[in-house]
């Protein structure tokens, strides 16, 4: 089933590719030591589809933020372990695994790197079209960044 999902994913980011011509998003600088690779993007309409690869080293975290739209991730390597707003974990995504980010301001979350080894996800934007990856927030109240 994960397979099928990356491999979906993948197909219908490709197939668009192929169909239409992409324009490239605005993109938000990402946290410390946290880096992201473009792998294909494409507008469709009014959206772009974006499938990035981000790397998060050990002990650091995407800073909060959140997207304006829904954002897929798919775990390739490592563990990402999953906060909202309210300070609580919702949730701890090892390899192999997919989280689902509903997007907009009321989804204000981050992502940690707990482990020793980098965290590496496969990530799938939807977004409206010319629209950043994230929006930053400042921290909610927690005490963690």
């Amino acid at each position: 089933m994960r397979t099928s999902l990356r491999v979906g994913i993948t197909g219908a980011v490709a197939a668009a590719a192929a169909l239409t011509s992409g324009t490239t998003a605005q993109a938000t600088p990402p946290g410390p030591g946290v880096t992201a690779r473009l792998i294909s993007q494409i507008t469709v309409g009014d959206t772009d589809y974006t499938v990035r690869e981000v790397t998060i080293p050990p002990g650091q975290a995407t800073g909060w933020h959140y997207h304006g739209g829904p954002v897929y991730g798919y775990v390739k390597q490592g563990t990402l372990t999953h906060y909202h707003s309210d300070c609580a974990t919702d949730g701890v995504y090892p390899k192999g695994t997919v989280v689902r980010e509903p997007g907009g301001p009321t989804d204000v979350h981050l992502g940690r790197n707990l482990g020793d080894t980098p965290l590496v996800l496969e990530v799938l934007y939807v977004l409206p079209h010319g629209s950043a990856f994230s929006e930053d927030v400042p921290n909610p109240g927690c005490d963690f960044e």
